[in-house]
């Protein structure tokens, strides 16, 4: 059973593998999340029964209607299992909360699982940007959704 708790100092020491395993040479450092904790984003950890760390997201609310989703990561063992989609629900109804109508992600030209998966959610590609991704130098695909619609989204799936 998974369960989502804010995501607190005490979890970086947990992230840092998940993010060598995922991202490699483009993971986040520990000073990375220590500056998104301290600049006071939304970020989520996502339990396993035992309280390990599983997963995370975070997003970044740019005042007054604008807001950008700055990661989702799972476990890979725990992948495909609808942790992603449990984080990206939750980032999705903190930005309606805080009345966020517009949310926007950045995501590898070459991960098409997670492309897919925002798509679910009513993100449109709407820009590249051109090697974003250091130091491979990969491009990253510029996605954003319409709050209402992304959650209208999420709901005609559980309907």
């Amino acid at each position: 059973m998974t369960r989502l708790s804010p995501f607190r100092w005490w979890h970086i020491s947990e992230a840092l593998p998940i993010e060598e395993d995922l991202f490699g040479a483009e993971r986040w450092s520990a000073g990375m999340f220590w500056n998104e904790l301290a600049n006071g984003h939304y970020y989520l950890a996502a339990l396993d029964s035992t309280d390990a760390l599983i997963g995370y997201a975070g997003l970044a609310v740019a005042p007054p209607d604008e807001a950008w989703v700055q990661n989702v990561a799972v476990r890979r063992d725990a992948q495909r299992s609808g942790i992603g989609r449990t984080l990206l629900t939750a980032l999705l109804a903190e930005a309606t909360r805080r009345k966020v109508r517009s949310v926007l992600l950045e995501v590898a030209v070459d991960n098409a699982p997670a492309q897919r998966l925002y798509a679910a959610y009513g993100f449109e590609p709407i820009g590249v940007r051109r090697g974003y991704y250091q130091p491979s130098n990969t491009d990253a695909l510029v996605m954003q959704a319409d709050v209402e619609l992304a959650r209208e989204s999420e709901q005609a799936k559980d309907g």
